[in-house]
């Protein structure tokens, strides 16, 4: 039997990924439809996005969900 989800935080790069397209969290949030507040928690990892997020995510930033978001221990 595996270990819990929770010994493998997920974690990502969405704060790099906005930054280097310059988007702020706000323009984020509407590009995919959530609450800025929802792009921050996301960000600090407080927050596990839906899988329609995440794809989402990850289209507005023009990259790969698997680029974007990483078990803790992958890196």
């Amino acid at each position: 039997m595996g270990q819990p989800e929770s010994s493998h935080p997920l974690r990502n790069h969405l704060r790099v990924e906005r930054a280097r397209h310059q988007l702020t969290q706000q323009q984020l949030a509407d590009l995919v439809g959530v609450t800025r507040k929802t792009i921050t928690t996301v960000e600090t990892g407080r927050f596990i996005p839906s899988t329609v997020l995440a794809l989402k995510l990850a289209k507005a930033l023009r990259t790969r969900v698997d680029e974007l978001f990483y078990l803790a221990d992958e890196h």
